[in-house]
């Protein structure tokens, strides 16, 4: 059996982005670039393949594209649907941090409380203020929101992804999930639908326009979404979960008795028995209703009653004993354990009979 190293986050491995923005040169050599916002997903990725395929599913253009402060080149696709499909891995995959990023890497990442990397109060907030994170983004940390999802329908396994620097989108991505861990327990995985919103909002009598990354669950009902976790198979298949069941036509029982009633011999009325016996239809002890039918209807033969109007058959002189007080008895050939001995009692048969034909 394999061991692990505990510490390690066994996380899947990443495939590629999705980004909800990008930038173009800026017509100013003495400018940077000009961020754009897009109202729908960039995928990016080290592999032409992975973005080829995306391209091919939610329509674009497979362009090679360098990121800003990066020397190797990735491929992208600024996609055309609408909305993306994805799954959301087991447990809690949103990561959540306020963060500066500089020339070095990242400089802060912060909880709002603590700063993560010097492990002092939040720099932000001690400077500025409760309202610091209306300041312009080149003077304080970025809420920074990233979750990584399954494209069920892109090649591979792994995960993309998905990251936004949007103040408010960081407050309804972690809102939405969080209702949904609460139903689910984060032990299985879930459909979801994303998109890109963009809105406005009045700000000290300024109007703001920012983007909304969309993230909620795809199934047909809400109550699917809170009534715990769902199957692998549902999650990629979300529709499956309101299909009615398929009806299956009951199994019709062989009338059994009817069947031992037309028998001639004892021998045959216990072959009904263990074809029943066989089927599952009768208890191997002789015990159910059942077995106590043909047991009755094996005595009647054996009798000499008739089993469809329960009349003794007079004529049948075999049925008493001879001159000597000595009934008759029928000699059968030995057929292995799947014949009960005739000798036994025929009240006992079933009981006889299960290790050998009934058992078989």
């Amino acid at each position: 059996m394999g061991s692990r190293i505990l510490t390690m986050k066994r996380q899947a491995a990443e495939l590629g982005r999705i980004r909800t923005g990008y930038s173009r040169p800026n017509p100013r050599p003495d400018k940077g670039p000009i961020p754009v916002k897009s109202k729908t997903f960039i995928l990016t990725s080290h592999s032409r393949d992975y973005v080829a395929a995306a391209a091919e599913l939610y329509g674009g253009r497979v362009e090679q594209w360098t990121p800003q402060r990066q020397s190797v080149a990735q491929w992208r696709v600024i996609t055309e649907a609408p909305e993306l499909r994805a799954i959301l891995p087991a447990g809690d995959v949103l990561n959540q941090s306020y963060e500066l990023w500089g020339g070095g890497g990242c400089e802060r990442r912060c909880d709002g409380v603590t700063e993560q990397i010097t492990r002092r109060p939040c720099v932000c907030l001690a400077k500025y203020g409760e309202e610091w994170h209306k300041r312009p983004p080149t003077q304080v940390c970025r809420p920074t929101s990233r979750i990584g999802v399954f494209l069920p329908d892109l090649p591979d396994l792994g995960v993309w992804r998905l990251e936004t620097k949007s103040y408010y989108a960081a407050d309804v991505l972690a809102g939405g999930l969080d209702t949904v861990l609460q139903a689910t327990g984060g032990t299985g995985m879930l459909p979801v639908r994303m998109w890109i919103e963009q809105r406005t909002a009045v700000r000290e009598g300024k109007t703001k326009q920012f983007q909304v990354v969309m993230l909620v669950p795809a199934l047909p009902k809400l109550r699917h979404a809170l009534s715990g976790p769902i199957s692998t198979a549902a999650a990629l298949d979300p529709a499956s979960l309101d299909r009615p069941a398929i009806e299956t036509a009951p199994v019709a029982v062989p009338d059994y008795a009817a069947e031992a009633r037309q028998c001639e011999t004892v021998q045959a009325a216990r072959e009904v028995w263990r074809r029943a016996n066989r089927a599952g239809h009768v208890d191997p002890k002789g015990t159910d209703d059942l077995s106590r039918e043909l047991i009755r209807i094996a005595d009647d033969i054996e009798r000499g009653v008739d089993t469809q109007t329960g009349e003794v058959d007079d004529q049948d002189d075999d049925a008493g004993p001879d001159d000597d007080g000595v009934y008759d008895v029928e000699v059968v050939d030995d057929q292995g354990d799947d014949e009960p001995p005739t000798a036994y009692p025929s009240a006992a048969w079933p009981e006889v009979a299960a290790p050998g034909g009934g058992g078989r």
